[in-house]
């Protein structure tokens, strides 16, 4: 059976390769820059097949980011139970961001989806996700605000990551959440360290 001969008679496979399609174009050139024209090319599809399974754009847009959104929803899962192995430390969360700056795709997806909530309100609930996510599994151990203080840390973080070529180091991503989480830990260790021989 041929590859077309297939696609046509698996409406929902291909609905999901439009959705992927949307999906990789919304992380490439943002959401305003898809049209039905370039998802059918990406998806290889004729122009036709993606209207007649998104009636508008709109709806096209909103399911591309709601794969997204279970993309990091499943992100988020993974980093909840590497946390509740690594604990809620300044070590333990460096690690983990650290190890998180080196999956370029799951950078570029919350880029995309933190830049569509910008200027989209409907998006935003998506955007914030990883940001609670993160408030949540802190504030038990370090309170509501510096759980906050370091979540809003780490999108920076994150940011900075696009923008340079190399990503910051662990040690420097540690130091700066031990200054935020156990502050007067963060000064006492650097007394010490400064202290002379």
């Amino acid at each position: 059976m041929s590859e077309g001969t297939r696609r046509r008679r698996d409406p929902e496979a291909r609905r999901r390769e439009i959705v992927a399609a949307a999906a990789e174009l919304i992380i490439e050139l943002g959401v305003d820059a898809v049209t039905h024209r370039k998802v059918a090319a990406r998806a290889g599809v004729p122009l036709g097949a993606t209207t007649q399974y998104f009636a508008t754009l709109d709806d096209l847009r909103e399911t591309a980011l709601g794969a997204l959104a279970v993309e990091i929803q499943e992100r988020i899962d993974d980093t909840r139970r590497a946390v509740a192995a690594e604990g809620v430390t300044p070590e333990g969360i460096a690690r983990l961001v650290r190890q998180a700056l080196d999956d370029a795709r799951a950078i570029q997806t919350d880029r995309a989806v933190v830049t569509a909530a910008v200027h989209d309100p409907r998006v935003r609930a998506f955007a914030r996700q990883w940001s609670d996510e993160v408030v949540g599994f802190m504030s038990p151990v370090h309170g509501p605000d510096r759980a906050r203080a370091a979540a809003v840390f780490i999108d920076g973080v994150l940011w900075h990551a696009q923008i340079h070529d190399e990503p910051l180091d662990e040690e420097l991503i540690r130091d700066a959440l031990a200054g935020i989480l156990t502050p007067g830990q963060a000064s006492a260790s650097s007394s010490i360290a400064a202290a002379p021989a």
